[in-house]
């Protein structure tokens, strides 16, 4: 894929000087990590998971996807 664009983000310069830093202690170069984070990002929220699709599908049909008498309940069905 050609690089043919800059982004400029801003961010507090700690986190930055963190970043780079863990970076330079993996040996790899840091526009390389935020591009494998943006593919990442976007593929986890581009479409559903297999979870999530089946959730949809269940809903869609009028079925009950969960039943919970608490949140607290709700969130250990979900694995939260």
């Amino acid at each position: 894929m050609a690089k043919e664009v800059q982004m400029s983000i801003k961010m507090e310069s700690e986190l930055r000087d963190q970043f780079m830093g863990l970076a330079a202690s993996k040996h790899r170069p840091a526009a390389q990590i935020i591009r494998d984070l943006m593919r990442l990002y976007i593929e986890n929220n581009e479409t559903p998971n297999a979870l999530t699709a089946e959730t949809i599908r269940k809903c869609r049909r009028g079925e009950e996807v969960f039943s919970a008498t608490s949140a607290e309940d709700l969130f250990k069905q979900l694995g939260i």
